[in-house]
């Protein structure tokens, strides 16, 4: 007789995810659970932090899909812990999914930024499909094992260097296929959101008022 846990719940991956909004029929008992299971699972995991344990939680989305952590998370306010988790797991959803277009965005963003970003982001150079995927699970990981402001400022990075790579392919493909230029402008602006969203956690939680 086969293991049963072998067998687990078809992973989801549609692009839609990175904008979609799940429903909850008492706001202020999802917020109180997504608050509270955010809070044990970081807690339990930093003070223990079991290598096998950190490798399901990093590995979770790939196995399990996104929903389970969507129900707990998807709909609490940026600026807080369970905001900040899920804005992490739906970035490394966004690369595992697609990691060619995440590497092409990478180098046009490293090679247009004039700033830090590249640097903190802490990519190889250059950087290609692999390398990412191996990035934005080494900065999940970092959640739950190193530094958790540190984490949250090279995700931070990650997404501005993203942003730029998106906003200067939407430019070259302005006159050409304005379809995909829109798909890059949209794309662009919501990693410059996650890129503040995330910066604004970093500094909360320096101050212990990340909650």
């Amino acid at each position: 007789m086969s293991d049963s846990r072998d067998f687990h719940k078809p992973v989801k991956r549609p692009a839609e995810l990175f904008d979609r909004l799940f429903a909850a029929d008492d706001p202020a008992e999802v917020s109180r659970v997504a608050h509270s299971t955010a809070q044990a699972l970081l807690t339990r995991v930093r003070e223990n932090p079991d290598g096998e344990v950190v490798d399901r939680l990093v590995a979770f989305t790939d196995r399990h899909g996104i929903d389970d952590i969507a129900e707990l998370w998807s709909r609490s306010p940026a600026k807080t812990l369970p905001g900040a988790l899920w804005r992490l797991y739906l970035l490394q959803l966004m690369i595992h999914d697609d990691p060619q277009t995440a590497a092409l965005l990478y180098e046009r963003g490293r090679t247009e930024l004039e700033s830090a970003d590249p640097v903190v982001a802490g990519a190889p150079v250059p950087a290609g499909p692999d390398e990412l995927v191996t990035l934005v699970d080494t900065i999940l990981r970092g959640l739950f094992e190193g530094d958790f402001a540190v984490a949250l400022d090279r995700a931070a990075a990650f997404c501005r260097v993203q942003a730029s790579g998106a906003t200067h392919l939407a430019d070259d493909y302005e006159r050409s296929e304005t379809e995909r230029a829109s798909a890059f402008t949209t794309r662009a602006l919501r990693l410059s959101d996650y890129a503040a969203d995330l910066a604004a956690c970093a500094a909360l939680w320096r101050r212990d008022a990340l909650t």
